[in-house]
């Protein structure tokens, strides 16, 4: 088991984030630290002067891991990324898709500015961050403007006669208006201005310093205190972030790492410019690094679709042109495996050089502790199984038996129907493999012989068709489930026995029952050579109520996103369908010009006109419709 009270004196005194998990490894909360030594520490002290929550968190952390980063901004732009992707139970979450600012340079313009925005967009722009600080970019936005005297209207076009406005006249904007301000040295300043954003800060700070000693001697002190804020202003904007980098698609770095047991493969994750997050892989066989990363990566991601532009890597490869050739045919574009030598790309491997180091004094122990969280999950399962079925299959047998070093996992597939009184009904399939869900096999169906609000009816078609799929020899069916796991209680555990039977098939059945409050109470089943249905309490078995849980929510997620996209397509088109002159060329044309089915009702004969194949006749008959 994971040893907490060892692991804490391997915390480095570095900035970074530290990563809570529950007795499932469901990660529960995630922090940054600027040292990670003293700030997890502070968890397992005295819980006397703790906040409930706090305390509520700590009794349900049995592991914790950390990556570590340069900068105490570099942990805070992290743990925003985790914490949008784990979205852990005891963080205090955002709801709306707010993130940190960027200073963004308008190239679009004749003559550029310089705004703050907290989105990016693909316009043709230069956009620097983000920063942590928006403070910060706030005053560096007003110094750049003050020391350049940079437009600051959105007005590209200008008539020729017009009125300077009160910029202008206050000198802090050169006129742009005018005419009189050539685009050659207005550029010049934007390329200083471009240098300094991009980390070349010295020349300006050390300006600006010197300004402020002289305000100093003239006894100018307000305006030599504003110099100060604007100098620490651009220090804190001029740290560099190798945690996220705009212009930087996405890449992994997968690094070899060695520990006393065993070797592994360090793959982290960059996207749209932002570290995401890490994974390590065991590895079995040579030792020799190059060819743990080189067959990693031809294994890896034959089974991963998502293949990233670029793989760092700290050595050349051997086969670097063939596997970049193999990766390439993959994913339909060019694929680079690069050894970076020096900028963002370097700084960032040395990053996830020096966060393999740290991982390596917890690895092995991280690694056994999964491994006892999953017999023992292995063994509740199987438990469930042999008093549903009266004793556990043969060719399982092997998987019950916690102490065995090659313990499989059980394959649970779980199932739940999705519908609007009726309506767009649809199935839902996911399997989960030990601890976790393997999403490549999950399924979805839509419902065809059921009419009416009938989840009953629905859930014996899903699961006729996908034993059916199975027994035609479809590949996509043929891995048969452990136990089955139903959305529902002992009405939706009979109707699934009820069609195993009908098709002779012998597969261990329970129902995932909720409380009144729609959370997990209870696992309901007939134990084998009973007639009664017998409920199992989950809050008796920690480690199997966490598991339900997660596979519970899961599967309502899948159902609900497939029913939500089946509503909204129906809902879209079939008015439009049923416009006479409107086919799905002309619709397609009409959602795609306006956007939404709404605006399509508001728009006039003349507005609709205008939308690619859209004819004066059809347009009217639009009209007439919606009126």
């Amino acid at each position: 088991m994971f040893d907490i009270k060892e692991n804490l004196k391997k915390l480095p005194d570095s900035p970074g984030v530290y990563i809570h998990k529950d007795k499932l490894g469901q990660v529960i909360y995630v922090g940054k630290a600027v040292s990670l030594r003293n700030r997890v520490r502070q968890y397992f002290q005295s819980p006397k002067n703790m906040q409930a929550k706090v305390r509520a968190m700590v009794s349900h952390i049995e592991e914790f891991e950390y990556i570590t980063t340069n900068t105490e901004m570099e942990a805070l732009i992290l743990e925003c990324t985790l914490i949008k992707r784990y979205m852990p139970k005891y963080n205090v979450l955002l709801r709306d898709d707010k993130t940190y600012p960027y200073i963004k340079l308008t190239m679009n313009e004749p003559y550029p500015r310089l705004v703050k925005t907290r989105r990016v967009e693909k316009d043709d722009c230069k956009y620097f961050g983000p920063y942590s600080d928006a403070g910060a970019v706030n005053q560096m936005i007003d110094l750049l403007n003050n020391i350049f005297a940079l437009k600051r209207c959105a007005t590209k076009k200008f008539p020729e006669i017009i009125k300077p406005c009160l910029n202008y006249h206050i000198q802090q904007c050169r006129g742009i208006c005018t005419g009189k301000v050539s685009r050659e040295s207005y550029m010049q300043d934007i390329g200083q201005i471009t240098e300094f954003l991009n980390g070349k800060t010295k020349p300006l700070t050390d300006m600006l310093t010197e300004k402020m000693q002289e305000e100093s001697e003239m006894l100018n002190f307000e305006r030599a205190a504003e110099l100060r804020d604007y100098i620490a202003a651009a220090r804190t904007i001029s740290e560099k972030q190798h945690v996220v980098m705009l212009g930087i698609k996405d890449l992994d770095i997968a690094l070899a790492i060695s520990s006393s047991q065993k070797s592994y493969v360090v793959l982290f994750f960059v996207r749209n410019g932002k570290l995401t997050g890490r994974e390590n892989f065991a590895m079995e066989g040579t030792q020799e690094k190059n060819e743990l990363v080189s067959e990693f990566i031809k294994q890896y991601y034959s089974e991963n679709p998502n293949i990233p532009y670029e793989i760092l890597v700290e050595q050349p490869l051997e086969e670097t042109e063939l596997i970049e050739s193999f990766l390439g045919e993959m994913a339909g574009r060019q694929v680079k495996i690069t050894v970076p030598k020096r900028g963002d790309k370097r700084d960032l491997l040395q990053l996830a050089q020096k966060d393999s180091i740290e991982m390596l004094k917890t690895i092995d122990e991280r690694e056994n502790n999964n491994k006892a969280r999953r017999a023992a999950l292995s063994k509740e399962i199987g438990d469930l199984i042999e008093q549903i079925m009266g004793d556990i299959p043969t060719r399982h047998k092997d998987q019950h038996d916690s102490q065995s070093n090659q313990t499989r996992d059980y394959r649970v597939e779980a199932y739940d129907i999705s519908n609007t009184n009726g309506v767009d009904s649809v199935g839902a399939m996911v399997v989960f493999e030990g601890l976790k869900p393997n999403k490549k096999e999950y399924r979805r169906f839509r419902i065809r012989t059921i009419e009416g609000p009938n989840d009953y009816g629905s859930m014996q078609e899903v699961l006729y068709r996908r034993f059916k799929r199975a027994m035609d020899g479809d590949p996509a069916f043929n891995t048969l489930p452990h136990i089955l796991f139903i959305d529902g209680g002992k009405g939706q555990v009979s109707a699934v026995q009820q069609i195993l039977s009908a098709m002779k098939l012998s597969v261990a059945v329970v129902g995932m029952a909720k409380d009144d409050k729609h959370r997990t109470r209870a696992l309901i089943y007939k134990p084998f050579g009973q007639e009664e249905y017998t409920e199992l309490l989950l809050k008796e078995h920690p480690l199997l109520f966490k598991y339900t849980g997660a596979v519970q929510e899961e599967v309502h997620r899948f159902a609900i996103d497939y029913h939500r996209g089946l509503r909204g397509k129906r809902i879209q088109g079939s008015a439009l369908d049923e416009i006479d002159g409107v086919g799905p060329q002309r619709r397609n044309s009409l959602l795609s010009y306006f956007g939404s089915l709404d605006k399509i009702k508001n728009a006039t004969v003349e507005e609709l006109c205008m939308a690619p194949g859209i004819t004066e006749q059809v347009a009217k008959n639009i009209k007439e419709y919606f009126d």
